[in-house]
């Protein structure tokens, strides 16, 4: 009887389990419409931070792109609007409105509201687009909370408004016009983005981008944000967008781009190499293959590849078959002209990419990109594409002009020697240093954690601030590095020379993880590197050029998010007992308003009128003030001032600082502030480095006379 008991009460126990893990039809949810966009929207757009937010904006611009690419618009204009909305409108076909056979609904609808739908997939339409998947201006819909779709066909304007993602009506005519065109107006919804504020320089150099991509093609952009903005409690803008508006046009299209991006370098040949054809990969299938290079004196490459006019930032198979049909091109002239002094000797992909601008842009039908945000171009026959119209024409070219090609080998032969030297000096100092297990540079405080995880490393100004900082630091997981002087600019400088200097070479040992080509993350001793510098021109000049050897020689660091600047506090703000920091002008200001405030409140209060003169006792620690007197202050530094009954002291060097007002400010993780590096645009960084640190003066003069009024607590 009892076993019967337990068997059936083991059956009932297997019951419940399955009731609790169970696994059916009705566990399969389906998300139907848009509603997987909004449930997963780094899908579609890569994240929902500020490069997901422009990505909508990117998506939109694309609709129009392909209207140009295909030869049925001539302008587009994009609009920066109050309540963070934002217009793309353009003068090409116009989206059809009529109704679809298969959803039974107006074309414009199906189009704005249906993922995978749209002209790209067959037909004639679109031979060439920059939307793969479908989804562009869907997904947009889908993440914004308001957005309207107006279109112009035949005389009659349509529209058709839709909240996140849905329809509010149908789509129905609201006026006449003339000509052609579609308009294109959302509002980015704030349950999906934290932070909406559009950044008008990231717009400006990706529509830029654009325009050199599509010649013959005006793309306007207008700012036009100002006239409605959130106000503050002071009745200040939250934010302040100036009225602004720019327009590009280039009939040079990318023999263009490489002269801009090659403002401020000293070209090593006149005539810029630019190649145009179209392959046949098949009866029906073509890719058209445009192709535009210059070398310069720089030592770092700018090769920056298109599909479609999608900016690929990971490259692919079309700069794969650009990189090869270089290599061979040049080995061919330079071995056919005897410029190799021994019969087995070669270029490498890196000797011919030394100083080397390129712009690669293929246009071919049903590209396959990897991942929805297009970074990597996948597709097979790109590759053969681009080898074959490089090499034929590169040939050609080399063959007409002589003396460029004599620069460019020249050029190569250059950087190959200077590959061997580098080569050698890594060998020397590298192997023989801390990643080889031997010892680390002397200079170095390390920290007794070996998780690189925890571990960080700070990169200090001077021996004083050095010292200051190993005696501030949590020895656990925090590791210092004084640095004397101002490090190598390596932007004027090859690795050998790089590896010569003292400071750099103790830095490199210290990280562990090699450089360059050679950079392995899985040997990097410390996942936060921190560079601490003096808040004056000093110390943002060496902080300026360690960053210059991060971005050329540890990308792959910055790219981890391992890279950060620390923020020590501009000012030391006391009253009595009551010591604060303020890390700007504005928090300085704001915490003197606050702390006369509090006096003025306790005055009140503790005010006694008498017949004579009036006495008020001010917070512990200052002195009692009779009417018509200023409070004194304590000792002052030089970099001190008065405001009665506060010190104000402005922190010129970290080394002004004692080991705890640095752990208070700087160091301790639980209060102190740091910015992380990140590129965000990496062509407009390269310029701004190639202007700061380069060879080439007026560039850099005509940078500071343009930036200087910007300028606040200069110190000269």
């Amino acid at each position: 009887m009892a076993k019967k008991s337990k068997e059936k009460s083991n059956k009932k126990a297997v019951v419940d389990n399955a009731k609790e893990g169970s696994y059916s039809a009705k566990d399969i949810y389906v998300l139907e419409g848009l509603e997987p966009v909004r449930k997963r929207p780094g899908m579609y757009i890569g994240s929902t931070g500020p490069a997901g937010l422009h990505h909508l904006v990117w998506e939109v611009v694309d609709n129009s792109i392909d209207e140009a690419m295909a030869g049925h618009a001539k302008n587009i204009g994009i609009s920066l609007l109050p309540q963070n909305r934002v217009m793309v409108i353009d003068d090409g076909r116009g989206i059809p409105v009529e109704i679809h056979k298969q959803t039974k609904r107006s074309a414009l609808e199906t189009v704005m509201t249906t993922l995978h739908a749209g002209a790209k997939f067959g037909g004639e339409s679109y031979k060439v687009s920059g939307g793969l998947h479908g989804v562009g201006v869907s997904v947009v819909n889908a993440l914004s909370i308001w957005m309207k779709a107006e279109v112009c066909r035949e005389g009659k304007l349509y529209a058709q408004e839709y909240q996140r993602g849905k329809p509010k009506h149908a789509v129905k005519k609201v006026d006449t016009c003339e000509g052609t065109g579609t308009a294109v107006t959302f509002e980015p919804d704030s349950e999906i983005f934290k932070e909406i504020v559009f950044d008008w320089e990231e717009i400006l150099s990706h529509l830029r981008q654009q325009a050199y991509l599509t010649p013959g093609v005006k793309i306007s952009i207008f700012d036009k944000r100002t006239s409605i903005t959130p106000k503050t409690e002071k009745g200040k803008t939250a934010h302040e967008f100036p009225a602004q508006s720019h327009a590009f046009y280039f009939d040079g299209g990318i023999v263009s781009y490489v002269k801009f991006l090659n403002e401020g370098e000293t070209p090593k040949h006149d005539h810029i190499f630019y190649a145009r054809k179209e392959a046949d990969i098949s009866d029906k299938k073509k890719i058209l293959v445009e192709v535009a290079l210059q070398y310069t004196d720089d030592i770092t490459p700018k090769e920056l590849s298109f599909a479609n006019n999608i900016f690929t930032p990971e490259g692919g198979m079309h700069l794969t078959g650009f990189r090869t049909a270089l290599t061979r091109s040049l080995n061919t002239y330079a071995k056919k002209n005897e410029y190799f002094r021994k019969d087995d000797e070669t270029l490498t992909g890196d000797d011919v990419r030394e100083g080397l601008t390129a712009v690669i842009s293929v246009k071919l039908p049903e590209p396959q990109f990897e991942g929805q945000t297009k970074a990597k171009l996948g597709t097979p026959d790109a590759r053969t594409a681009v080898e074959w119209v490089v090499g034929e024409t590169l040939d050609e070219f080399l063959e007409k002009n002589p003396d460029d090609a004599k620069q460019i080998i020249a050029k190569a032969l250059l950087a190959q020697q200077a590959r061997k030297a580098a080569k050698a000096a890594k060998d020397t100092i590298l192997r023989k240093g801390a990643m080889e297990g031997l010892m680390l540079p002397g200079k170095l405080a390390d920290c007794q954690s070996k998780n690189p995880a925890e571990s960080e490393l700070f990169l200090v100004e001077g021996d004083s601030a050095g010292g200051s900082a190993k005696s501030a630091r949590d020895r656990r997981n925090q590791a210092i590095l004084p640095l004397r002087g101002k490090i190598l600019n390596v932007e004027k400088s090859r690795l050998d020379k790089m590896l010569a200097s003292k400071e750099i070479r103790a830095l490199v040992i210290a990280l562990g993880a090699a450089l360059g080509n050679d950079y392995d993350e899985s040997r990097l001793r410390y996942h936060r590197v921190v560079i601490m510098t003096d808040a004056d021109v000093d110390g943002s000049h060496i902080r300026t050029l360690l960053l210059t050897l991060f971005y050329r020689y540890f990308p792959k660091l910055i790219d981890a998010g391992y890279l950060y600047i620390a923020e020590p506090p501009l000012y030391r703000i006391q009253k009595g007992k009551n010591v604060r920091y303020a890390f700007s002008d504005a928090e300085k200001e704001k915490i003197i308003a606050e702390l006369q405030k509090e006096k003025i409140e306790k005055a009140a209060k503790e005010t006694k009128v008498a017949k004579g003169a009036a006495k008020v006792s001010p917070p512990e620690g200052g002195e009692t003030l009779t009417d018509g007197e200023e409070e004194a202050v304590g000792e002052e530094s030089e970099s001190g001032e008065k405001i009665k009954g506060i010190t104000i002291q402005r922190y010129k060097g970290l080394g002004e600082m004692n080991p705890g007002q640095l752990w208070e400010t700087t160091m301790d993780p639980a209060r102190r502030v740091m910015r992380q590096v990140a590129v965000k645009d990496a062509t407009e960084a390269d310029k701004i480095f190639d202007i700061l640190m380069g060879d080439e003066v007026l560039p850099r003069k005509k940078f500071i006379q343009t930036h200087a009024k910007a300028v606040k607590n200069l110190d000269i």
